[in-house]
């Protein structure tokens, strides 16, 4: 097994329902995730960001549940389905 992890920028966007998760943005490390998530916070239309991290194993699917790790702006309390 060989475990990869995975750093990601998530933004949340304004929508009929309230807020929705955008676009995903994968990052080559935490700091550039914080980067990248700070910056699509301030975009318009954007209510916030998260950077996040995952671990696993590609070739089986497995992966741990995200770790948060900056968020910036207005984002979900809850933020389990990541």
């Amino acid at each position: 097994m060989s475990e990869v992890t995975y750093y990601v920028a998530l933004p949340f966007v304004f929508s009929d329902d309230g807020m929705a998760a955008g676009e995903a943005a994968e990052c080559l490390s935490a700091n550039a995730a914080v980067m990248r998530a700070e910056a699509l916070s301030r975009k318009p239309g954007h209510a916030g960001a998260i950077a996040f991290s995952r671990t696993g194993d590609p070739s089986s699917g497995d992966f741990s549940d995200a770790k948060l790790i900056r968020k910036f702006g207005d984002v979900p309390d809850d933020l389990s389905a990541l």
